[in-house]
């Protein structure tokens, strides 16, 4: 079955258009998504690039879907397309730990080895959580997001999820990261491979980033999201806002800063999150 040609076709479709067979190709679909053998996005020739097909896979997952109680009794209450249940977990030979509290899986989402989950934590649908990472209390890991291997996302941290439109690149977060408490990554930001974003940064398509170490702004451009690159430390920071009323009242912007790249002292700092694997 040839999914990333007949995905398309059958999304094209109108709700009263689907059948039997669009049902029998979405779960072969939703199946292979499940298990990480079919991603969002993919890194190509040192690019990451969209797999359009996919999210049109995952859309047309959202109209076959009707809605249905899946509650267990009335202190486990949810309802939800009957597309997209809960991962089985229980399935998994991977080592995962789904620590009690609230957290919560969504079909459609691919955990690796020993991938640590603490509660409460939400992962979206399409969302690839790759080997050895955390993804700690608060933190949501939206729709489409791909997580690399030994990420730390820490407490109240969010990843955004891209899932329209569908040629929108997702957020990406490489490998060995460590994403601080109180984060936001949005808009299809890429975070290189051992990059450390410091707690309560925001990152965005639409925030430029200052590097004070090599004397550069990073953007998003129509061709490339914004890429943090590799072994950048980034830390909050502010700068003066423009016009003569800002100037009287002496009001700063938030920004993002790249404050260094990772040395020893940062490694020494960020190896003590191994003991919580």
């Amino acid at each position: 079955m040839n999914l990333e040609k007949l995905i398309p076709l059958h999304f094209a479709r109108k709700r009263e258009e689907l059948d039997g067979e669009s049902r029998s190709l979405f779960e072969s679909f939703i199946s292979k998504l499940d298990a990480g053998e079919i991603r969002a996005a993919e890194k190509k020739a040192g690019r990451w690039q969209v797999n359009h097909w996919v999210k049109q896979g995952i859309l047309l997952g959202f109209k076959l879907g009707d809605n249905v109680d899946f509650s267990i009794d009335e202190k486990f209450q949810f309802r939800d397309k009957h597309t997209y249940p809960l991962k089985n977990i229980q399935g998994l030979s991977h080592n995962v730990r789904l620590v009690p509290g609230g957290s919560s899986v969504r079909r459609g989402a691919y955990l690796g080895r020993n991938v640590t989950l603490m509660p409460p934590t939400y992962v979206n649908v399409g969302a690839y959580v790759d080997d050895e990472t955390m993804v700690d209390s608060h933190a949501l890991v939206g729709s489409c997001a791909q997580i690399g291997k030994r990420v730390h996302l820490s407490a109240g941290s969010q990843i955004g999820g891209v899932l329209e439109p569908v040629g929108a690149l997702p957020v990406i977060v490489e490998d060995d990261v460590l994403i601080g408490g109180n984060c936001g990554i949005y808009e299809g930001t890429v975070v290189g491979t051992r990059a450390v974003i410091g707690a309560g940064t925001i990152l965005t398509g639409s925030t430029p980033v200052y590097d004070l170490v090599y004397d550069q702004v990073l953007k998003k451009s129509p061709d490339s999201p914004l890429i943090i690159p590799d072994h950048a430390v980034v830390v909050p920071g502010s700068r003066p806002a423009k016009g003569n009323f800002a100037a009287k009242h002496h009001l700063q912007i938030a920004c993002p800063i790249i404050a260094k790249y990772r040395d020893g002292t940062t490694d020494a700092t960020t190896a003590l999150e191994e003991l919580l694997r």
